[in-house]
């Protein structure tokens, strides 16, 4: 057994026992799998002082996990492990639970990310919907919440989240970082998601940060402002890197700022041929957000890179597909007919093979080229055990059209 699998089992064990400690109230274990520095980074919304960042593990047992103690009964079911290239553990699964006054259950979806440091957990980031424990307060329960700046449907395996603010140009705000959150542990959480469709109204996919709101919201704490929003929009793009299903982004008009996030979200990306790609953070004295940082030197090497940070220059549609940071161009009028055909077709495709080729791709900058082979392995392994591989061998065997469920 190698030393990565090793401790990939030893942090699963570890993060088993906390499940339960959690689950029993068992303080004394619980203080036993924590660092004394453990960080812990709790969704945005959650109300009683739960949601935001617990510094010390004391402050994490009282203000976060005993706080949501005495509020809800709640119980973590964990469905899957995934250990991360960089030593960290992803676990999704569901949360059931109901208010303490109110009785009303609830279940949601969440996603925790494990940090291990010495044998121990030192840090958490924990994902879910904050709507749902909050509905959970009220005695009749509460609606789920409206989305005002984007619309969220699902249909024929595809779930299409469109920026709904064409008259700000589907410019980001807080309303619309909170949403973007909400949307994806929705779309995260629902099993009939087989590809996911990222647009926007309107001429264009989104400008970037709502300037006007910065300037009106921030007044002499502008840092502050700004972190508020992006917490939650940072980590809705972590919950999409998450998801089995494959992503389609169309990109049109303006993506700027923060919404090229967007891009470096998708899979695939169409760009309409009036698409325009600016970082846009120079020119506000401002030094960036949304992943650029990571993605786009990656995606178009650094030093490509670096000129589109600090000389701010615009790369237009046809430049994006020469530097690789698009799939195709098509006409503008095209562009939202064409993502659509394409997340159509991934819906109809093997989603849980999709799901170990986006883990390959994304993980490979991390890992050595044995390790790469090795995790190939994994994956191969994994897809294989599916209905779908089977189903598909039997027709290529009978010389038949495969088709997929995503089993």
């Amino acid at each position: 057994m190698s030393d990565a699998t090793s401790a990939s089992r030893a942090a699963r064990t570890l993060v088993e026992g906390l499940y339960d400690a959690l689950a029993g109230g068992d303080r004394a274990a619980i203080e036993q799998a924590l660092t004394a520095d453990f960080i812990g980074r709790v969704t945005p919304g959650l109300p009683f002082g739960i949601g935001g960042e617990h510094v010390g593990a004391g402050a994490m047992i009282r203000d976060g996990w005993f706080t949501i103690g005495a509020h809800w009964r709640v119980r973590a079911e964990p469905s899957t492990f995934t250990a991360t290239a960089d030593g960290r553990l992803q676990v999704q699964g569901i949360y059931r639970g109901t208010g303490r006054e109110s009785g009303t259950p609830f279940t949601t979806w969440f996603a925790h990310v494990w940090e291990f440091r010495d044998g121990l957990i030192c840090g958490l980031t924990q994902i879910t919907d904050a709507t749902a424990f909050v509905g959970a307060l009220e005695s009749e329960g509460a609606a789920p919440l409206g989305l005002e700046t984007m619309d969220l449907t699902v249909a024929d395996g595809v779930a299409t989240l469109c920026l709904a603010r064409p008259d700000a140009r589907n410019a980001i705000d807080q309303r619309l970082a909170d949403e973007f959150l909400v949307a994806a542990v929705r779309i995260a959480g629902d099993t009939s998601v087989r590809a996911v469709l990222i647009c926007g109204e309107g001429p264009d996919l989104t400008v970037g940060g709502d300037i006007g709101y910065f300037t009106g919201n921030a007044g002499d704490d502008l840092g502050a402002t700004l972190r508020q929003m992006t917490v939650p929009f940072h980590l809705a793009f972590q919950v999409l890197a998450m998801l089995d299903a494959p992503i389609v982004t169309v990109a049109q008009g303006a993506v700027a700022g923060g919404g090229l996030g967007f891009v470096y979200a998708a899979d695939i990306v169409v760009a309409a041929e009036d698409a325009r790609f600016v970082t846009a953070f120079a020119a506000i004295g401002l030094s960036g957000d949304g992943g650029g940082t990571w993605h786009l030197p990656r995606r178009i090497g650094p030093a490509r890179a670096a000129r589109a940070y600090l000389l701010n220059e615009p790369i237009a549609a046809q430049q994006a597909l020469d530097w690789g940071l698009v799939a195709e161009v098509v006409p503008a009028a095209d562009a939202r007919v064409r993502g659509v055909a394409i997340a159509q077709r991934l819906a109809n495709g093997p989603t849980r093979a999709f799901a170990q080729m986006r883990a390959l791709l994304r993980e490979s900058w991390d890992r050595s080229l044995p390790e790469q082979l090795d995790a190939e392995i994994v994956g191969l392994v994994a897809s294989a055990s599916t209905e779908d591989a089977r189903g598909a061998i039997d027709a290529f065997l009978n010389k038949q059209r495969p088709t997929f469920r995503g089993l």
